[in-house]
């Protein structure tokens, strides 16, 4: 890839942090991550073609231009959190994810790209998966394993910080925010 290439792509993965909240690589990457799903299949929900899938998940295309693709994409994001924290079984998921293949919806993600509860206040849900993209968009699980193995001795609060939201279930991390806010 050349220099412009890489600004273009940079250029389109900054619009989409603007747009969706996140690059859309990693946003599609943790969907297929918690869904259990491949590309494929992915694209196949969204009703997307595979290779606008990948265009969008390397920055070679910034935009959604379908409104009820983006649904779709909320609406997975939403049944990822149910299958994470336990609430939706993976047959459920599968079965919900055929529903939302057929859905036909034109609502859009907000201009963060937060899904929101009652009151517009993001959820706890939400904020802990933003932690969590933040962190993982940064380094791998097992890189941040490692450099909270490192801090543990000296800082061990920010170690285990660092181990529930950078390589914890989700789970596990909204029951350490909920713990830690008073």
């Amino acid at each position: 890839m050349d220099a412009a290439q890489q600004e273009a792509t940079a250029r389109a993965r900054e619009l989409q942090r603007s747009w969706y909240g996140e690059p859309l690589g990693a946003l599609f990457r943790r969907l297929i991550d918690d869904l259990g799903l491949n590309q494929a299949r992915l694209a196949a929900v969204l009703g997307l073609s595979a290779p606008m899938l990948s265009q969008l998940m390397s920055g070679q295309r910034a935009k959604i231009g379908n409104p009820a693709v983006v649904q779709r994409v909320q609406a997975l994001q939403e049944l990822a959190s149910q299958v994470a924290d336990g609430s939706v079984s993976a047959g459920e998921a599968t079965d919900r994810m055929e529903e939302i293949k057929k859905s036909q919806g034109g609502s859009v993600l907000t201009a963060t790209g937060q899904t929101t509860s009652t009151g517009g206040a993001p959820t706890v849900r939400r904020v802990v998966r933003e932690i969590q993209s933040l962190l993982r968009s940064v380094a791998a699980a097992g890189d941040i394993i490692d450099a909270a193995d490192a801090l543990a001795p000296t800082h061990p609060e920010l170690a285990e910080f660092l181990k529930v939201y950078g390589a914890g279930r989700t789970a596990e991390a909204v029951a350490h925010y909920e713990g830690h806010q008073s």
